[in-house]
């Protein structure tokens, strides 16, 4: 049967992928809207490889995803009760808060701001590939500064070539734009979905 055979090779290519973002590498896969570019958050020469890559400014700071809660607790600085049951109301999901940062995260994921951008995410491969890695991931877009995402692996080669230590093979999820962005202490939208 063909749909095990998937699910095997499926399954291969996240181990591999996890195994490639442990040795510090940089790696492309697909999330809700578009494809993104992902690394160990904690590696600081792979975060400033990944920023290389998509030309972008280290003050912007990044986004973090994660299959739970858990995974990210260590990055979140203490919340009150009614922020965590408004950040569980859309997680997961393709909802990315900013949520008050430990002072021990690294400024190479915060930039220059206070707060840490997280989302859990519902999309399966990506999801799938935070459990492998057994924490989160890095997520910004697949593309550099200001250019548009790719959608599509043939997008993200025909942008970086082989500048990537390797691309996960699979599909973007329905969304038509990249997630929203909110913030959990006001629930301000910072960018529209």
């Amino acid at each position: 049967m063909a749909i095990p055979e998937q699910r095997a090779l499926n399954r291969w290519h996240i181990l591999h992928a996890a195994e490639v973002v442990r040795r510090g590498g940089v790696i492309a896969y697909a999330t809700e809207a578009v494809y993104g570019l992902g690394c160990d958050p904690r590696n600081s020469d792979a975060v400033q490889r990944l920023l290389q890559l998509k030309q972008r400014k280290p003050e912007k700071g990044l986004i973090l995803i994660a299959s739970s809660f858990e995974q990210v607790e260590p990055y979140i600085a203490p919340l009150d009760t009614k922020i965590r049951k408004r950040i569980d109301k859309r997680w997961p999901g393709p909802t990315t808060w900013l949520l008050p940062a430990r002072p021990e995260v690294p400024h190479w994921i915060t930039g220059s701001h206070k707060k840490i951008a997280i989302r859990v995410t519902a999309h399966p491969q990506a999801s799938a590939l935070c459990e492998a890695l057994a924490g989160p991931l890095v997520s910004t877009s697949a593309n550099r500064h200001q250019q548009q995402a790719a959608r599509n692996v043939r997008q993200v080669r025909r942008i970086f070539t082989n500048q990537l230590d390797y691309i996960l093979p699979g599909n973007v999820g329905t969304q038509d734009n990249p997630t929203e962005i909110r913030d959990a202490e006001s629930n301000q939208i910072i960018r529209a979905s």
